[in-house]
């Protein structure tokens, strides 16, 4: 998996991403005591608020951002992007009211709006070869969950020399470090739309794009699914931590690092694992697998007592991590090969925005009802989401069918799509099962 970082350009992406997370994992910390110096024992609303202006501005803000990038330089609106988070992480120390918090807040996650689609968009420009793609969504994958690991970890260990405050200046380096890291290397030019359509048009080009191909309405219904799985676990465990096993707080960092963990091992294990199996088998167990964990961890919190109880909920939580990894790792490869190349940062930019979307129905649905009636109810209402959703994606997402042979026109010859294509005068001829996605608008 290691090798995909021989290639120069992306090792320096990487890099970018990885020390941008370790500035946000650092920023998360700060603010929450941020929120608890200005409100008090009010924190966990500010913080819920913010929380929430977070999830909007990445709804709200990403499909715009998709619409015009294009017709930005790639570069330049990675490093503006940086710059602006920067700016942010540099003015949070001196805030003195909890309006300022919140104004901040919705910049600084617009900016990480307009970063992340237009960055996931441009590594399968910089890594055509599909094999060295997926290696590459494996090792973000892994960042992602390292970094929920590594950066609370760190900033226990920095508030033991440092004031809170002085997380804010790491985020900022880290923020600046990734803007150097990208600055200095030569990005692919995006194939800017053609299409005069008017602005709303454009804004709304990755969401019919989702809504028109039917193996991007199955991702949809399997956000949902990971969503409802992943708010559990993020809501949740300190309930069942504190309340439900009678723990101290210093398990709470097993249970999210045993989510963590499982979904670590899956990253690893995926990329040989789909050189041999298709996305669609992948992703649409790994969802169902969702809807059966759930059914297990209803058994476990059904449970009165007994001292396995932990070990319990750390597989399950362990499963969930594993389950959401086997969704949320190929994805990239699934919105690559079915978005048009010219519309392949607003489809990135879809799915982030909608993904979002289903966090921001399910986190406050998971706490809730679990504040509400409890956890065996908060379980058996987000399994039952999971379930449906689960269902949908299989409906939605047919099996391979007979093959049909075709032509293409216009793709270049490194395209993953007709690897193994016959050359013929006016394109590429090849045969596979009947598709309606962004390289087949019209059934062959």
């Amino acid at each position: 998996m290691l090798a995909v970082l021989r290639h120069r350009t992306y090792r320096r992406l990487f890099a970018a991403q990885v020390v941008a997370l370790v500035g946000t994992g650092l920023a998360t910390v700060a603010l929450g005591l941020l929120a608890y110096d200005l409100a008090g024992a009010d924190a966990g609303a500010v913080l819920g608020t913010a929380l929430a202006i977070k999830m909007t501005a990445y709804v709200a803000v990403a499909p715009v951002v998709g619409a015009f990038a294009d017709r930005l330089p790639r570069r330049a609106l990675l490093v503006g992007a940086d710059l602006v988070r920067a700016a942010v992480a540099a003015a949070l120390p001196f805030v003195d009211q909890v309006g300022q918090v919140y104004v901040l807040v919705f910049v600084l996650q617009s900016a990480s709006a307009v970063f992340t689609p237009a960055f996931q968009a441009v590594i399968p420009d910089v890594l055509p070869d599909e094999r060295a793609y997926t290696r590459a969504l494996s090792l973000a994958r892994l960042a992602y969950d390292l970094e929920s690991l590594f950066s609370p970890a760190l900033a226990a260990a920095l508030l033991s020399v440092i004031t809170y405050n002085r997380l804010f200046t790491g985020t900022m380096f880290g923020f600046l470090a990734s803007a150097a890291l990208v600055v200095g290397v030569a990005l692919p030019s995006a194939t800017c739309q053609a299409s005069r359509a008017s602005g709303s048009r454009w804004v709304t080009s990755g969401a019919r794009l989702f809504l028109t191909v039917p193996a991007l309405r199955s991702l949809l219904a399997m956000n949902l699914a990971v969503a409802a799985a992943s708010a559990m676990v993020t809501v949740n465990s300190v309930v069942y931590v504190r309340e439900f096993l009678g723990r101290p707080v210093a398990a709470l960092p097993l249970a999210l690092g045993a989510y963590g963990a499982g979904s670590m091992v899956v990253a690893l294990a995926l990329p040989r694992l789909l050189d041999r199996v298709g996305d669609r088998t992948v992703m649409l167990r790994g969802a169902l697998l969702l809807a059966a964990v759930f059914a297990v961890l209803s058994v476990v919190t059904a449970a009165d007592s007994g001292s396995w109880r932990l070990p319990a909920l750390l597989a399950v939580w362990c499963a969930f991590g594993a389950a959401g990894s086997m969704v949320l790792t190929p994805t990239g490869r699934l919105v690559r090969r079915a978005a048009p190349e010219r519309e392949r940062t607003a489809a990135f930019a879809a799915q982030f925005s909608m993904s979002h979307a289903c966090w921001l129905l399910t986190y406050p649905l998971a706490g809730l009802v679990g504040a509400a009636a409890g956890l065996q109810s908060a379980v058996l209402v987000l399994g039952a989401v999971t379930l449906g959703a689960a269902v949908l994606a299989v409906r939605l997402w047919p099996a391979a069918g007979e093959a049909v042979v075709h032509e293409h026109v216009g793709l270049a010859a490194d395209h993953p799509h007709v690897r193994g294509a016959l050359r013929v005068p006016h394109g590429w001829r090849h045969s596979h099962a009947r598709a309606r996605d962004g390289l087949h608008p019209v059934r062959p």
